[in-house]
């Protein structure tokens, strides 16, 4: 009996060992399991689930494992049995590889996109590239391509639901402010302006240079917040949306995956991609989206918004800020 229950932890052992430690080693695992070269084989069923789970790293790592569950219609023990099938302690151990995999994505987010890019330049391995065109036109036609990807992304997966709620609350609520930095402090201060053309009291959150909590400070409940960070996440814009839905106002975030911190504290929670070569993030469908958004909001406020319009068209006449 002693030799047996040895026997058994011996085997886990060399099971645990041999699980991959990445998202890559785990698609490599698939494969060989497909061509019946990993020495264990999965059911229809379970190979089902774990092409899904790899199809969609960044959801598994920051999900439970009953949202993942329900999501694939399946019970919660299929997943942890998966995960010890494939030589994890359980689901845990499994889940940490994608969490691993993620963090260190991010840590080295612009390098690896330079990297991409500088390794393009090298081979000419651009969208659309042939022996006729110029690697220039090149290098800014595969980033409008990946752009018009972007764009067709999140529109498959827009909620009207999502879309109606953000305008509505971006057009009545008493005050809004818009919170981005780095990179995304443009895009905050494009939301911001295009609002403020429609609307009254619309901000930065910072827009004084006081500080996130001094901004914060003079909102009440009910008022908004738009945070917007992608990965590598700016920590401080998602502190402060943390800090705002404490505080009661409603938080709308403009961010790219579930895995983002804006979504847990968002009301509404939009997710864009920023797929590309460019050598940080890209910024056209963010763009894009704003401006559809800021369509919403000056429909939902009708009137409302022409006489805003009118205003600013008088004031702007009267400063003779703009010329023929």
């Amino acid at each position: 009996m002693k030799r047996r229950k040895s026997a058994n932890k011996d085997e886990a052992n060399a099971s645990e060992a041999s699980a991959p430690r990445s998202v890559d080693g785990l698609r490599e695992l698939v494969v060989r399991i497909g061509r019946d070269e990993a020495g264990l084989s999965l059911g229809g069923k379970a190979h089902a689930v774990l092409a899904w789970l790899l199809e969609r790293p960044e959801e598994v790592a920051v999900r439970t494992i009953t949202d993942l569950a329900t999501a694939l219609d399946v019970n919660a023990s299929t997943l942890t049995r998966l995960s010890t099938k494939l030589g994890y302690t359980g689901f845990a151990d499994f889940q940490s590889v994608f969490r691993d995999s993620l963090a260190q994505r991010h840590r080295h987010f612009y390098t690896h996109q330079a990297e991409r890019l500088v390794s393009g330049l090298k081979t000419g391995a651009h969208a659309g590239a042939d022996a006729e065109s110029s690697p220039e036109v090149d290098v800014v036609a595969q980033l409008a391509h990946e752009s018009i990807g972007n764009v067709e992304t999140f529109l498959a997966r827009l909620s009207p639901v999502d879309l109606r709620g953000a305008a509505t609350l971006l057009a009545d609520a008493p005050r809004v402010r818009v919170h981005g930095l780095r990179q995304f402090s443009a895009l905050a201060s494009f939301l911001c302006y295009g609002l403020g053309m429609i609307r009254t009291d619309v901000a930065l959150l910072d827009a004084q240079g006081l500080g996130v909590a001094e901004g914060l400070a003079q909102l009440q409940p009910g008022d908004v917040v738009v945070a917007t960070s992608v990965a590598p996440y700016t920590r401080s814009v998602a502190e402060a949306a943390v800090a705002a839905a404490e505080a009661g106002m409603t938080v709308i975030a403009i961010t790219d995956t579930l895995a983002s911190p804006l979504v847990p504290p968002a009301r509404h929670a939009f997710l864009i991609p920023h797929d590309s070569s460019f050598f940080s993030n890209s910024m056209g469908a963010y763009l894009i989206f704003c401006e559809g958004l800021l369509n919403l909001v000056a429909t939902h406020l009708g009137k409302r918004s022409l006489e805003a319009l009118s205003r600013r068209e008088r004031l702007i006449t009267a400063l003779g800020i703009e010329r023929d």
